[in-house]
């Protein structure tokens, strides 16, 4: 976990120094999984999507706003799934989250 970790860490720092306040590195890459760790610079936004089949975030540090039919704040240490939701995220502060995918079901 370590690993990880230091990787969220390193990932904040490019994310802040970016023009686009966002920094994203695939860890697994295996038949339809993928997990991604994404840190997004307090302010940033990602437009609204669509999710997979299946996915997962699991939020290292931080907060974000998830935008969709409803909206919700997901905090440090919570765990969401979303399955086809169209949806925006906007991050209410400097935030890290793990996001795994299952696609091709």
């Amino acid at each position: 976990m370590s690993i990880v970790n230091e990787k969220a860490r390193q990932l904040l720092e490019e994310a802040c120094a970016s023009d686009n306040g966002r920094a994203a590195k695939l860890l697994v890459n295996d038949g339809p999984l993928r997990q991604t760790v994404i840190a997004l610079k307090q302010g940033t936004t990602l437009q609204e999507h669509n999710s997979p089949p299946a996915a997962s975030l699991f939020m290292f540090s931080g907060k974000i706003a998830v935008q969709g039919e409803e909206e919700s704040t997901i905090g440090e240490g919570q765990l969401v799934t979303f399955i086809h939701q169209r949806h925006a995220i906007a991050a209410l502060e400097d935030s890290v989250f793990l996001l795994t995918t299952v696609t091709g079901i």
